[in-house]
């Protein structure tokens, strides 16, 4: 296969797609978003097959733990992409929403309208729901896609395509809307990302090697994040029983995804309190504990914490404990270590919590609840395209909003400038 003539040929087909779903009805979107959600469950037997078969080559090729739990696709997974679309099709469309209207002296009216962005490229590792969930949120945002999944999750991906492709047609709209790269050629990546005419924003989601390489090699904008070191803080002020449970559920709840915590702050006057019946917990669940020195006078059957732990996003039953003097070197701590995704507080002090939610520089900041909940569909997205730790145009779960841009209106009535 020429590579180059393929991918210039999936970007003019892209280009050319996206402006009729630019101008797409909200109805006709829902439409193909509820079509592909049917199509799913329909053939949930022949996305099973298909990920076998990548599962399979995936335990041969010795993937990893934690790249192996985000390929796996189970019924209850094909029913959450289902519910995914469902949900994206019951959220306000909003494209074409005009907001921020005022007159000016001139006698003109202005506001402003969302559009938009046109053409996404998404470049992503394992994790086949992404094919739906990208699919979905670029066609209810009026864009279209061009879907690079990696060559672990080949047949899967294929099979979700066959969906996505034939909802498309069943609304009427060009299935060209969204394309998924049929081949596993890396040179398709080099090409995705330099396609300047055909794409406008590029959307990476997979290892940090991969998306380091995306954001150094682009010359397209990049949306993205790094890596999830994310912290949990009991504060002196914490409620125990909300800080043993939502330690637990941060850490154990699933360890290879972004937003688990990776690293546990506690104040030094809780430490005693709180530390024994956690490490019993993790223990129970083959978590293995680094602490700081204070940490190991209270634990000390654990291991030694370094400063490389407090760098590091395991993506394993592995955390990191740090014991803290006061609120200041906590958000210290997450500010200097962290990746600006998500960090929790656990208090019941509410002038310690706006000092929190205040002070530390991440896409979620939360108040007693677990860092899982960084997710999209839980904040009511109805997926995610990713998580942004940028600071320009879109932070955190990037939604439908996330995928378009305003663009200013004006009205008039024949004024003239003097």
């Amino acid at each position: 296969m020429d590579i180059k003539a393929y991918m210039q040929q999936v970007g003019r087909q892209a280009r050319a797609a996206s402006r009729h779903m630019a101008k797409a009805d909200t109805q006709t979107k829902n439409q193909a978003l509820n079509a592909i959600a049917d199509a799913l469950l329909r053939d949930a037997d022949a996305l099973l097959a298909a990920n076998n078969l990548d599962m399979e080559q995936a335990k041969q090729d010795g993937l990893e733990p934690a790249m192996l739990d985000r390929l796996l696709l189970t019924p209850k997974t094909i029913e959450s992409m289902a519910d995914g679309l469902r949900q994206i099709a019951s959220l306000p469309d909003p494209v074409g929403e005009m907001s921020d209207f005022k007159f000016r002296p001139s006698g003109i009216q202005l506001g402003k309208m969302r559009v938009p962005l046109g053409v996404i490229g998404i470049i992503y590792e394992a994790r086949p729901n992404v094919t739906a969930d990208a699919a979905g949120l670029c066609i209810k945002s009026g864009n279209a896609t061009i879907l690079r999944g990696g060559r672990e999750a080949f047949y899967c991906n294929q099979a979700i395509a066959l969906c996505v492709s034939e909802g498309l047609k069943v609304a009427g709209l060009p299935t060209t809307a969204v394309q998924i790269i049929e081949t596993p050629d890396r040179a398709a990546v080099g090409e995705l990302i330099t396609m300047s005419e055909f794409v406008d924003v590029i959307v990476p989601r997979g290892g940090k090697g991969l998306i380091a390489r995306i954001a150094a090699d682009a010359r397209i904008p990049v949306i993205k994040h790094l890596d999830g070191i994310c912290h949990v803080y009991i504060d002196d002020e914490a409620d125990p029983v909300k800080a043993i449970a939502i330690s637990d559920n941060a850490k154990t709840h699933r360890y290879g995804t972004c937003n688990t915590m990776e690293t546990l702050l506690v104040h030094e006057t809780v430490a005693e309190l709180i530390l024994p019946p956690l490490a019993e917990i993790y223990a129970a669940k083959g978590v293995e504990l680094r602490g700081c020195a204070k940490t190991l006078a209270v634990l000390p059957q654990i291991n030694t914490a370094t400063e490389e732990d407090w760098a590091t996003e395991y993506l394993a039953p592995i955390l990191s404990i740090k014991i803290v003097s006061d609120l200041d070197e906590a958000i210290e701590h997450i500010n200097t270590w962290g990746s600006h995704h998500t960090d929790a507080i656990i208090t019941e002090n509410y002038t310690k919590s706006r000092q929190f939610l205040r002070e530390v520089d991440s896409s979620s900041v939360m108040v007693n609840a677990s860092t899982r909940f960084a997710d999209g569909f839980e904040y009511g997205l109805g997926a995610e395209i990713g998580i942004s730790t940028d600071k320009i145009h879109a932070r955190g779960p990037v939604g439908l909003n996330g995928l378009t841009s305003e663009k200013w209106i004006v009205f008039g009535n024949g004024e003239i400038r003097s």
